[in-house]
This record gives structure tokens, sequence and C-alpha cells, in this order.
């Protein structure tokens, strides 16, 4: 059973307010997996009563913590752990002829343990030449190649996927990388540039050497902040489309 310390009198940590040392300590047991994701928190008055708060000052920490996307309220059901994004798919910033809203296949071209660039050491936070597990995906629409994933893991978290049958594995990662090792994506960050495709990216994409292309690297974090992916996804840039409304 875990241990709760209660936030007594004058325990507050300094610079935060009662209800967001309280946040602060809610979302550590979040983090330490007391709360898996997709789990229920207790309700409210039993967690006042552990903490040894008043309710309402539970309410705002709690509030807090939906602010921060962490947990969830779910009218006449309580307060849950997010799942997680589920895939976040690039498609959204593409149109292609075949895509009707469908999710795309998924074929997994080359996966092989790497030691870490300088890059890639720094967007996963590892030291370089550390092992890490490399992954290049190829995503089709109606069997159409649309979508050339390069993907790199942390292989401290991300073993269990070294040796498995990626014929298995599902057309949907993040789904995979939580059920099959326990990682959850809790948020991603895109970064959209544009690039000329070399001959053997273009080659997947069966497109022209040196077409344009939208280069969309993300970084994905967990529910500790650790960034437990860096990805670079290369489209055929004449099918970019964003849209942005401004009020």
């Amino acid at each position: 059973m875990t241990s709760v310390v209660p936030l007594h009198p004058g325990s507050d940590v300094p610079g935060l307010s009662r209800y967001a040392a309280l946040a602060s300590a809610l979302r550590a047991r979040i983090v330490a997996g007391e709360w898996p994701p997709g789990s229920a928190l207790p309700a409210e008055s039993l967690l006042a009563t552990q903490h040894q708060v008043a309710l309402g000052t539970m309410r705002r920490a709690l509030e807090q913590l939906v602010n921060m996307g962490l947990v969830e309220r779910i009218h006449g059901k309580g307060t849950f752990v997010r799942q997680g994004i589920a895939g976040a798919s690039m498609l959204r910033l593409f149109r292609f002829d075949s895509g009707g809203g469908e999710v795309p296949q998924s074929r997994i071209l080359s996966r092989q343990r790497v030691h870490a660039s300088a890059a890639v050491a720094r967007q996963l936070g590892v030291a370089p030449g550390e092992p890490v597990l490399q992954l290049q995906r190829l995503r089709l629409l109606a069997q159409r190649p649309c979508l050339l994933e390069d993907i790199w893991l942390p292989l401290d978290l991300f073993a269990a996927l070294e040796n498995s049958d990626t014929q298995a594995w599902g057309d949907l990662l993040y789904p995979q990388f939580a059920n099959q090792c326990g990682v959850h994506v809790h948020r991603a960050v895109d970064h959209i540039g544009f690039a000329l495709l070399t001959g053997t990216q273009a080659h997947h994409l069966q497109l022209p050497p040196g077409h344009p292309c939208v280069a969309v690297e993300r970084n994905a974090h967990d529910l500790t902040g650790r960034c437990v992916e860096w990805r670079t996804t290369r489209a055929d840039a004449h099918a970019f489309h964003y849209t942005v409304t401004i009020t």
C-alpha cells in the first residue's frame, strides 16, 4: 500500500500554493504508477482525507491535473488518469486521393539496434553511443504509400520490440508501445519543415528523387515528461494541407 504524506500546515512547497503543492503530490503518485493510465482515482473525499486537506483544496488540485492533461473527469463516473494519445496521425496534415479518414496500413521496412548519434541522443535524452532501437515504417492508404517514417526509441524502454514479430504489430504504434512495453505516450510535439527526398526515400514513396516533401519531426513524451520517441515523417509536399482558425 502506498504511503501518503499529508500536507500539514506549514509543509507546503516554497513558492507553491497549497493546492498546487497538493497537485504536485498527486502527480507524483500517478507517475509512480499507483494509478495506471485509464484507472479511476479514489473519490475526492477519500483523497482529501488521505492528504488531510479540505475538500475544496482537493478539488482545485484535481482541476490543475485536468488542466495539465494528466487526468480527465467523466460526468457521473469520476476522475480518471488519461490513457494517453492513441496516435495523433500525421494524416491530419495531408490530403491524399484515397484518404477517407481510414487508419493507414503499416509496414515495417527495417528494425535495428544502433548506437545513438549525437542528434538522436540529444532528442531522446540519452548518452551519445547508447544503444537505441531504430525503425523505418511505411504507411499506406489503399495500398499506395503515403508516409515514410524514421523512428528512434530508447532501448531500455523498448527492448521487448527488438525481437518481436513485426508482422503481428498493429497499424498504430502507440497502442503497441502500451500493450507490449508498458509505455504510454502522454503528449507529442510536432515540428513541420520542408525538404527534398533522397533517392531511397523517393523510391519508398514512389516519387521521383529530389521531389519536395514535408518533414515532420515529433518528440513524444510519457507521463514523467521523458522523451520516449523521436520520429521524422516524410510525405509528398503537394499533398500537404494545413488549416488554422483565427478568431
